[in-house]
């Protein structure tokens, strides 16, 4: 069995490319690099450096270990951060990383009515868009992602993840108020072919081209951005429309923009992602079973 300060003074060796350095890196001295090296090389059963002059070479062992040593330590620091961030939920910390729209809107609800039931729960908020909220979720840096997914994208979840679906929100798209399709209650994406189109962030743009792919055009997209306001400014100003989440609308709404819904009907799923074993542990059950509720009582999105 290795050890892992062997396996990291080892990697480090390689990297800098000498004893000396490595011992400098690490906060070591010499002497004791040598000695984990030998360590280590005792445990391989081959040695893992010759010199050649005044530089180190790696032997055949030495390149094996040196194809792993960064895989391996990588594994080890996702399975330390996890087993962290597990130590804190037992205490009562919950770290929920959501896109904007839920942080908005279904995460200050959720935190309102933990508050008021049970004030020993912490929770912390980070913001950031899927995919990689879901991998700060495998990394331990956060308890529960936040996300979003097109059903005709099939988007690949991490394997460690179980899905919690909580609600599914209608698109809308998003006209001035004195557009001529305004006046309708419903509208066909295939009769705004010929518009200029505000589209926002890389996922919602991918399933926006999907869609308008689908019904046979490419859509002129003039604009591009991450931000609903400018979004709905835009829009306002006269200078394209936009397909926009009905959850956005549920808080934001320009008064001279309007929303009208897609015929027929386009739809996200929103779900929360966990790692498998943080389902057991209390303070993670407390904050998802807000989540659900608040979902639940979304009425329109």
């Amino acid at each position: 069995m290795f050890e892992s300060r062997h396996i990291k003074t080892f990697h480090e060796v390689v990297r800098t490319g000498s004893y000396t350095a490595a011992a400098r890196e690490l906060g070591y001295t010499q002497p004791a690099i040598t000695q984990q090296i030998k360590a280590l090389e005792r445990a391989v059963g081959a040695p893992l450096f010759v010199r050649v002059g005044r530089r180190m070479r790696l032997t055949e062992a030495g390149e094996t270990l040196a194809r792993h040593a960064g895989v391996i330590l990588d594994t080890m620091a996702v399975a330390h951060q996890q087993m962290r961030a597990l130590r804190g939920l037992r205490t009562g910390r919950v770290r929920v990383c959501a896109f904007p729209s839920a942080g908005a809107t279904l995460v200050p609800e959720a935190l309102a009515r933990l508050a008021a039931g049970r004030a020993g729960v912490r929770v912390e908020l980070q913001e950031s868009e899927p995919p990689d909220s879901l991998h700060r979720v495998v990394r331990g840096a956060c308890d529960i992602a936040l996300a979003f997914t097109y059903p005709g994208l099939h988007e690949e979840v991490p394997p460690e993840l179980v899905e919690i679906p909580l609600l599914e929100d209608q698109l809308t798209v998003l006209l001035p108020a004195g557009h001529a399709m305004a006046r309708r209650r419903a509208v066909k994406l295939a009769e705004l072919a010929d518009e200029r189109w505000i589209a926002g962030c890389l996922r919602c743009r991918t399933n926006f081209l999907h869609e308008c792919a689908e019904l046979g055009f490419a859509p002129d997209i003039v604009f591009t951005t991450d931000d609903n306001l400018v979004v709905q400014s835009l829009v306002a100003e006269g200078l394209g429309i936009a397909m926009m989440p009905g959850l956005v609308l549920s808080f934001l709404v320009h008064r001279k923009v309007v929303g009208r819904a897609l015929d027929p009907a386009s739809r996200r799923q929103i779900s929360a992602y966990v790692l498998r074993e943080h389902l057991e542990v209390p303070a993670t059950a407390l904050v998802l079973d807000e989540l659900r509720s608040v979902a639940a009582n979304r009425v329109g999105c």
